[in-house]
C-alpha cells in the first residue's frame, strides 16, 4: 500500500510527554494519533483501532489491532499488553485502560514504523549489564529507506512476515533486519 509507505516516511511523532520520576520523555498513543491524522486525511486513508481482551494460560491481556485502509486494501498490526487487575494504585478499569493504551501505542508503532528505542521500556536494563549493540536509532533511517525502495516488491501478503521479523530481530540484531530487507 503506497499510501502507508508515504505516511511512514512523513510521520513525525515527537515525545511530548515527560515522566519526571524516570526522567525520560515519551510519546503516548494520543500523540501518535494527533501526528498521523493529517497524513491519513492527505492520503485519503482511514485508521481503525480495536481492542480484544484475551486469556492464555491464566494470563489476561489486551490485544490491540491497528488497521489502515485506503478503500481498496488494508494492513493491520496487532500488539498485546498484560492486564494486572490487582495493580497497586489502580482500580480495575484503570488497569484495563492502561493495558489498552500500551497495546494500542505499540500496534501504532508497528504499523507506522515508529522507533521507540530511546523510550524507558526499550532502554531499561532491569539491573542487567548492557550488551554492546549498534545504536538502533542510527539504522532506523536506512530501514525506512529500504521499505520505500522495495515498496513495489512488497505486497500486503509480505507484511505479516516483515512485522514478525522486525518484532523478533530489530532490538537484538539490526544487521540481520537490514540484510533481510535488502534481500526482498
Amino acid at each position: 500500500m503506497e499510501q502507508l509507505i508515504r505516511i511512514q516516511a512523513e510521520l513525525k511523532a515527537p515525545k511530548n510527554q515527560r515522566n519526571n520520576f524516570g526522567k525520560y520523555n515519551y510519546r503516548s498513543c494520543e500523540d501518535i494519533l494527533e501526528a498521523v491524522k493529517p497524513l491519513l486525511a492527505k492520503e485519503n486513508c482511514t485508521l481503525v483501532i480495536s481492542d480484544e481482551i484475551k486469556e492464555l494460560g491464566g494470563l489476561v491481556y489486551c490485544e490491540s489491532k491497528a488497521t489502515i485502509n485506503n478503500g481498496t486494501n488494508e494492513v493491520s498490526v496487532t500488539a498485546q499488553a498484560g492486564i494486572d487487575p490487582s495493580r497497586k494504585g489502580m482500580d480495575i478499569a484503570q488497569s484495563f485502560g492502561s493495558s489498552s493504551s500500551y497495546a494500542r501505542k505499540y500496534a501504532l508503532n508497528g504499523l507506522f514504523l515508529i522507533d521507540d528505542t530511546k523510550d524507558a521500556d526499550a532502554t531499561n536494563t532491569h539491573g542487567k549489564e548492557e550488551s554492546k549493540q549498534v545504536d538502533p536509532a542510527s539504522l532506523y533511517p536506512e530501514i525506512k529507506q529500504l521499505f520505500q525502495e522495495k515498496a513495489n516488491k512488497i505486497s500486503a501478503d509480505h507484511f505479516p512476515a516483515i512485522e514478525k521479523t522486525v518484532n523478533e530481530k530489530i532490538t537484538a540484531n539490526y544487521s540481520k533486519v537490514l540484510n533481510h530487507l535488502k534481500a526482498l
